[in-house]
């Protein structure tokens, strides 16, 4: 970049040392780390090296938080204290970027605002945090952003139940191509924090808590997390696996509507006594028309369709509501949830949800991004008195959570089945494909 040396104010611990080497020789990344593991510190400084060397022409990298406020609060002070050795290094403050003089550009972002930086290219990215992160940003943004110049990504983070991190890591250990890399740092392994610190934490926190933030435990949900107890004992039963469709019997769809943010709908079978989840799907920024495609094309033998109560909510413009377009387009009958008319009433749809996921299975593949939202979704953190508030976090796990809560409160178990051959021949909802 000049002619003298430059030497950024940074001295990585050994194991750093070493995931600086393995990230160099891996595409795609995945790093599992204990608190106070020094993981912020170490990505940022990653990111500026590679933007100090990077030889492709106008180069591009992303760090990713959560929050927006959380990249500016956690990680925009490093940027600037470890790059304000570089002669002509540049900060705009508003845009949380850092200009290089060779071209170069590092951009601070949120998880929550990345639908503005749709339609960028990166050459490397990294997520901080990747557990409380909406794995659509990777998939839908920064995947496509990496394609055209073979960039890199890098997913950090501690634990947060067994969600899409989790579900990455696995990924990444099951990897024989070489272009995936893995690492799990525990604090009884790294020596980063002495023997005395972690006992007075194993002391204050309980089993579980220290478990997740200290020795990267997946097993431990996330802080207040409502259904991960629930989702665990699912699993060890067996009941998430390989779900198939019964043709022969109705699929019931339960809804969360979003306007400016993600649709969310679960697809299920009443089967018995066990209510079979065979699908989920999840978009944003589509109208009703996509989804009715979305159902058509899927090609299940539909019964109810269950819907949120601002459904039946009447347009100004149109006169018509949800309800009344979605006939329109075949997604019938409809039947509107009730709302929750205030906080308890929906802690009481979570805790009907809660008793009712014991009569549930899951297919593991379909339901594979309704099960890490419906794992993580959890309690919100009041941080002036440091305990559990009485109200669920709204963040991306919401929609998932929201769509299962219109089951979990609409849906009354049926006991009797009838065949497709009887409803065919008693005209069952002729006319209508869903």
């Amino acid at each position: 970049m000049t002619n003298r040396r430059i030497v950024i104010p940074y001295k990585p611990r050994p194991f750093q040392a070493q995931i600086h080497g393995e990230l160099d020789s891996h595409r795609w990344n995945v790093l599992v780390m204990h608190r106070r593991f020094g993981k912020t510190v170490m990505l940022i400084n990653h990111l500026v090296k590679h933007s100090m060397t990077c030889s492709l022409k106008d180069p591009r990298f992303h760090y990713c938080a959560p929050y927006l406020k959380q990249a500016k609060k956690i990680a925009w002070d490093y940027v600037k204290r470890y790059t304000a050795v570089i002669p002509g290094i540049s900060y705009n403050e508003a845009e949380l970027r850092c200009d290089f003089p060779n071209g170069a550009r590092l951009a601070l972002i949120g998880a929550d605002n990345a639908e503005g930086h749709r339609g960028i290219y990166s050459d490397g990215t990294v997520f901080d945090e990747y557990g409380n992160t909406d794995p659509q940003v990777f998939t839908s943004i920064f995947r496509p952003a990496l394609s055209d110049r073979g960039g890199w990504a890098v997913f950090a983070g501690t634990p947060n139940g067994r969600n899409h991190f989790h579900e990455l890591l696995t990924r990444a250990e099951d990897d024989s191509t070489g272009v995936w890399y893995h690492k799990i740092l525990r604090a009884s392994e790294t020596n980063v924090l002495s023997p005395e610190e972690l006992e007075d934490a194993q002391f204050i926190m309980s089993e579980e808590e220290y478990e997740r933030e200290y020795e990267c435990s997946f097993v431990s949900g996330a802080r207040g997390a409502y259904y991960a107890k629930q989702l665990r004992k699912a699993e060890q039963d067996g009941r998430i696996t390989n779900v198939p469709y019964a043709s022969d019997q109705e699929v019931y769809t339960f809804w969360d509507l979003g306007v400016d943010d993600s649709t969310s709908i679960w697809f299920m079978q009443n089967i018995g006594k066990e209510l079979r989840f065979i699908d989920y799907y999840e978009n944003t920024g589509e109208g009703l028309a996509h989804y009715a495609k979305v159902l058509k094309e899927k090609g299940y033998n539909y019964g109810d369709h269950f819907l949120p109560h601002d459904a039946a909510n009447k347009s100004v413009q149109t006169g018509k509501s949800t309800r009344d377009v979605a006939e329109q387009m075949g997604i019938k009958p409809i039947q509107i949830v009730k709302r929750a008319k205030d906080s308890q009433a929906v802690l009481a749809g979570i805790e009907a949800g809660r008793n009712i996921i014991s009569q549930c299975w899951f297919d593991k593949k379909k339901c594979s991004a309704g099960l890490s939202a419906l794992e993580t979704y959890q309690a919100e953190w009041d941080e002036s008195k440091k305990v559990l508030a009485s109200k669920p976090k709204h963040d991306w796990t919401s929609h998932a959570a929201d769509a299962f809560r219109t089951f979990s409160v609409g849906y009354a178990p049926k006991r009797e089945h009838r065949s497709v051959s009887s409803i065919l021949a008693s005209g069952h909802r002729s006319g209508a494909w869903c």
